[in-house]
């Protein structure tokens, strides 16, 4: 059987970070995972997934990804059932993190710093960056025009290497 799911999306909240009797520590947080396609009013939905998250790991997501955050993570689905104070059987589907890796930088996320890539700011080739950022916004003379042709030493105008048959190891 198989029973894997990898998911990208955005925290909806804050991780909610508990501690089992045993100590063991327990996240529980929601990914914004936007859909494949669009609507017939042209917008993108989203579904919004109930994960969990246990241990080390846990912790370590409490601790750095924030509300807003965009992270990956790795699992398996899991459904559980109780019995409300109604006495109705209410059933739960969710996700089972084993890890996560946060996709951005936080400078990214709020809005940009030096090493965003967001286009406030830069301009948009890659030699660009914001004013004050410790990398020049023209890029230099040799740097223009690439050579890709066959014919020049890719080490440049060095002279050949003295090597005899006898040093070579096939």
């Amino acid at each position: 059987m198989i029973n894997n799911v990898v998911l990208v999306g955005r925290m909806t909240r804050d991780a909610e970070l508990r501690y089992t009797p045993s100590n063991q520590a327990v996240a529980t947080f929601s990914l914004a995972v936007n859909r494949n396609f669009k609507n017939q009013a042209g917008e993108r939905e989203a579904d919004f997934i109930n994960c969990v998250i246990w241990r080390q790991q846990a912790e370590n997501l409490a601790n750095w990804a924030k509300k807003g955050a965009l992270i990956g993570i790795t699992g398996r689905i899991q459904t559980r059932n109780y019995e409300n104070q109604q006495g109705q059987r209410v059933y739960v589907t969710e996700v089972i993190a084993d890890n996560f890796q946060i996709l951005e930088s936080r400078a990214t996320r709020e809005g940009g710093s030096a090493g965003s890539y967001s286009s406030g700011g830069f301009d948009n080739s890659f030699g660009g960056a914001p004013s004050g950022g410790g990398f020049s916004s023209q890029p230099s003379q040799a740097s223009q025009t690439p050579n890709f042709s066959r014919d020049d030493s890719p080490f440049g105008n060095s002279s050949p290497m003295d090597i005899s048959d006898d040093d070579l190891p096939f």
